[in-house]
């Protein structure tokens, strides 16, 4: 080699070094709200219309992109002489996020899923000077591929506007909009040749649909009826102009190379594998078909699909798909890897050259034997660095950036998953996500694009939500006790300092998850199978818990009529009951070892004949604990009976028995009025006349028997035809006293 050579390429490596350095992503730039600044402003004038009613003409609101000049959302709010709030952005979710930072630093006010309080005071509170909010965070990313099975997937348009004005409010930028999809796919498998038959077979049912896009089964809960593809088309529609006109940027669906089998009747050529069976399921329903991304097939598959999304959905230029979630790849080679996230990424680029593929992290987390460093390092470089951006998806317990220095090199976003089923409990670890966003940032050669949010089921713990989303807009970790506090008061826009105390409590123990590697199940007693080796494993003191709920119960009378205050005093009820029924149990199998019948048929007796049924009425109390509302939207889509029958099952299911034998059995487990009754109390009562029956006989206990008979009880439920209320009932306040009266004597006993 002459020097000339050596130099010149000396200098283009330092030219690398350089861009490397000073340009991180270049090619994220791209991404942007598609609004004018104008529409922007309007979608939040809108939105303040329907959160504020009159009130919203209090606040002028505009949007000027200019006010950020690195991409990074920034709000500036200032008082005007005649009492308004005047507020600028540089997007509209930014404005939106500044009102309601406003809203609750200024105005003690709150928005929630369970309800708002909302009492603005009059004149609004001055602001001096500026107050200017901004993020570190370019995007803030919400939802999960599960959430729009297991929590949005019966919504209808009211209620999706509501969760965008929610997401708006809390600085959501980056949402996933993966409803309708299916429309396009059955118009891409026509295309193909497939007949309606092999259509049908393919896809699940609604309530299944997550798990049948990432490949994990297919069939079960199904067929779709047309009428479900053009109604979700039609809401994907509203919810993507609503998203873009906030200036979100909605992450679309792609293809992950999951086929039907009758993919394999048109072209008996392709390269395709089929995988084990998936969660116990067998090959009926799971056991997918999938195509190698190295045939050429894929990149024609992939890229109909894609020119299907964009025509019909336009394209922000980011799509998700999941190649191999819980699911092992058939080579470990890098070399195989690499192929085929440059194979799925080049299905994108052939339709959209500006594509970034957003990628769930969850795999490697998942199935660690096989993920070791050379394995990920060969996926995540299949794509150019930059183009691909990685939802380190359960980063507040397991972050995968830390051993992977920082995703070897692509973009991240760290997320909170926290919630597992969208299940009932109490649940948070708010000291690692106090600390976490902030420590990726100052991760060395960090690649931190964002924070977000991905449980797998919302509804539940909305402290915790509000938390997170929160911290996307702090510069440090907050006081975690002061904030709490204030949380309490503009939640229940009380100053009774019991409430605040009574959230200090909950803080420092239900919601600090600190156990390694902890996931949120729920794995109460209450919400399994009966058997007499449960799990009763708590992360926390239940001292702190009761201390608490004596605090709420004493500052309920003055607090019934607000919303939030009502959901809240039936959750904390509903969390010690459920504590409760753990000693319940422990009692039951005591006894039952023991050979002691009486002390068994008092605890079992007050279990399913008491704490059951009061836990049932407390639930049925309040319209956030409604199994009635669940069944009733599902059989809503329904154009006939056939349909209703259908959805009713898909939502049944899903809850309780999750698939046709139980394969994953209690995951989405829900404590809510009526399930309670006809599902799990049934159990339950079911397994202490077993375990009576057992003693009075002198026969041993036997599991499987169990087993046989109580899934006659759960299948049961399924097919009940039941009507459940979809209104409250009864006086809450008056229930949760006399449960209060009548448990908390005894709880204390029991610690």
């Amino acid at each position: 080699m002459s020097h000339r050579s050596g130099y010149s390429l000396a200098l283009v490596v330092v030219f690398c070094l350089f861009v490397t350095a000073f340009c991180k992503f270049p090619t994220l730039d791209h991404l942007k709200p598609k609004a004018s600044d104008k529409s922007q402003g309007r979608a939040v004038v809108e939105l303040l219309k329907r959160l504020l009613g009159n009130r919203s003409t209090e606040f002028i609101v505009s949007v000027n992109r200019s006010l950020s000049n690195d991409s990074l959302d920034v709000c500036e709010l200032r008082s005007t002489r005649n009492n308004k709030i005047y507020a600028t952005g540089s997007s509209g979710v930014a404005v939106a996020t500044g009102i309601y930072n406003y809203l609750k630093y200024f105005c003690n006010c709150h928005v929630s899923w369970s309800g708002d309080q909302l009492d603005v005071p009059r004149p609004l509170p001055r602001v001096t000077g500026v107050l200017r909010i901004n993020t570190q965070h370019r995007f803030r990313y919400y939802q999960n591929v599960c959430t729009f099975s297991y929590s949005s997937v019966w919504w209808d348009w009211p209620r999706w506007e509501r969760e965008i004005d929610w997401m708006a409010l809390n600085g959501i930028n980056l949402p996933l909009a993966f409803t309708g999809q299916e429309a396009l796919w059955q118009e891409v498998y026509r295309a193909l040749g497939l007949n309606q038959s092999e259509i049908e077979e393919f896809f699940s049912g609604p309530a299944f649909l997550a798990w049948n896009r990432m490949g994990n089964l297919f069939k079960f809960g199904g067929p779709l009826p047309q009428s479900w593809h053009v109604n979700q088309l039609f809401l994907q529609f509203k919810i993507l102009e609503r998203m873009r006109s906030f200036g979100m940027i909605p992450v679309l669906p792609a293809f992950s190379g999951n086929i039907p089998a009758g993919i394999l009747r048109l072209f008996p050529e392709a390269n395709v594998t089929r995988l084990g069976p998936w969660a116990h399921f067998n090959c009926s329903y799971s056991c997918s078909y999938v195509l190698d991304p190295r045939d050429p097939l894929f990149l024609q598959i992939g890229s109909l699909y894609l020119s299907q999304v964009v025509k019909q959905f336009g394209t922000d230029h980011i799509y998700n798909t999941d190649t191999f979630n819980e699911m092992t790849p058939p080579s470990s080679d890098p070399a195989y890897l690499s192929a085929v996230s440059r194979s799925v990424f080049a299905s994108m680029t052939a339709v959209d050259p500006q594509a970034i593929w957003l990628m769930q992290g969850w795999l490697f987390f998942s199935d660690t034997a096989f993920w070791k460093p050379a394995q990920i390092k060969a996926l995540l470089h299949g794509v150019p660095l930059g183009r691909m951006i990685v939802l380190d998806l359960f980063a507040e317990t397991e972050p995968i950036f830390s051993y992977t220095e920082s995703f070897y090199g692509q973009p991240f976003i760290w997320c909170m998953l926290q919630n597992f089923g969208g299940n009932s409990g109490f649940f948070g670890t708010v000291e690692s996500m106090n600390s976490g966003p902030f420590q990726a940032l100052q991760f060395p050669n960090s690649t931190l694009v964002g924070i977000g949010m991905t449980p797998e089921g919302i509804e539940q713990n909305p402290v915790m939500y509000e938390l997170m989303s929160e911290l996307a807009w702090r510069k440090e970790p907050v006081n975690l006790s002061k904030w709490v506090s204030l949380y309490a008061m503009r939640r229940y826009g009380s100053t009774q300092e019991s409430l605040t105390a009574a959230w200090r409590l909950l803080f420092a123990s239900v919601y600090n998850c600190t156990v390694p590697h902890y996931k949120n199940h729920n794995h109460s007693p209450l919400v399994h199978r009966p058997s007499l080796h449960m799990n009763a494993d708590r992360w926390y003191d239940p001292a702190d818990l009761y201390k608490a709920w004596k605090l709420i119960i004493e500052a309920a009378p003055s607090l019934m009529s607000k919303e939030t205050f009502h959901c809240d005093l039936v959750d904390v009820t509903r969390q010690v009951l459920q504590v409760l029924t753990t000693s319940f149990y422990q009692d039951i199998a005591d006894a039952f070892k023991k050979q002691k019948l009486p002390e068994l048929l008092t605890a079992g007796g007050v279990l399913v004949y008491d704490l059951l049924p009061e836990l049932n009425r407390l639930l049925s109390s309040d319209r956030n604990f409604l199994l009635g509302t669940w069944l009733e939207r599902a059989r809503s889509f329904a154009l006939d009976e056939k349909e209703a029958q259908l959805y009713d099952m898909n939502a049944r299911n899903q809850l309780t028995l999750w698939g046709p034998s139980g394969e994953i059995l209690d995951y989405a487990s829900k404590e809510w009025g009526g399930l309670m009754e006809d599902y799990y109390a049934q159990r339950w009562g079911l397994f202490v006349e077993t375990l009576v029956e057992c003693l009075d006989t002198g026969r041993p206990y036997k599991q499987d028997t169990f087993n046989q008979a109580v899934f006659q009880v759960e299948k049961g439920f399924i097919y009940n035809a039941r009507k459940y209320p979809t209104k409250p009932q009864g006086d809450t306040y008056e229930i949760a006293r006399r449960i209060f009266l009548k448990y908390y004597p005894q709880a204390l006993k029991r610690l």
